[in-house]
């Protein structure tokens, strides 16, 4: 599971390269707060057994938003984001509806699993499988589930009959999965003795080198900026 350093220099990245002139000190740091928010169900796990990864680590949440931020944007007579941070604003909060989302919720899903579309469907899911080109079978994946063979894992090119569907891994749901977290790290209480209470920084090397890309990038657009220096 990525840490929370990881996260930002994800979003790091993202920001380096999605923000464009919006770029600055105080978008990226309302990004990086932004993609905090979901780990904060880490202390929800507490009190209540929807907890990491499924209270605030879902979908709907950034749907919502995103849905919001179009209603003001496109139904109403002034926008309120519009009219009071112009096109900076528009472009930094768009951005922090898709950090909440592709940043976080499904960097989890990826990475461990997340309660995707909790409290409408409460079902953990990680998306698992691979991609490959194999001279024997073609183009091969067990990402997505094609129609060709109903389910997935199948070869298959790109001469499919109709379209795929994500195939994420069922896990279970909140009350079979409870995520151990260093605020909670026995949340089964089953641990015997002094509990190890663990702060993850990078758990593998890509997570390490995500780290120190992300991290690189966002110094590296804050030194060089976006304009060419004058010849």
């Amino acid at each position: 599971m990525p840490s929370l350093v990881v996260h930002y220099a994800f979003v790091g990245l993202l920001a380096a390269t999605l923000l464009g002139a919006a770029f600055d000190r105080r978008s990226l740091l309302l990004a990086l707060a932004v993609v905090t928010v979901p780990d904060i169900d880490s202390f929800i796990a507490l009190v209540s057994e929807v907890g990491h990864r499924a209270a605030l680590t879902n979908l709907v949440i950034p749907a919502v938003l995103g849905g919001l931020l179009a209603i003001d944007l496109s139904v109403r007579t002034e926008s309120f984001v519009r009219s009071r941070w112009g096109a900076y604003g528009v472009r930094v909060a768009w951005f922090c509806v898709l950090v909440y989302a592709v940043g976080h919720v499904l960097f989890d899903a990826v990475s461990g699993g997340a309660n995707l579309f909790w409290p409408i469907h409460d079902q953990f899911y990680q998306f698992r499988g691979r991609l490959e080109l194999s001279t024997q079978r073609g183009i091969v994946q067990t990402f997505v589930e094609t129609g060709g063979n109903g389910g997935a894992g199948g070869g298959g090119g790109s001469s499919g009959g109709g379209g795929g569907l994500p195939t994420p891994d069922a896990m279970g749901n909140t009350s079979e999965i409870q995520m151990d977290t260093a605020v909670d790290p026995d949340p089964s209480g089953t641990q015997d003795g002094p509990v190890d209470r663990i702060f993850p920084v990078a758990r593998g090397g890509w997570q390490l080198y995500l780290l120190v890309v992300g991290t690189v990038a966002t110094i590296g657009r804050f030194v060089v900026g976006h304009d060419l220096p004058e010849e």
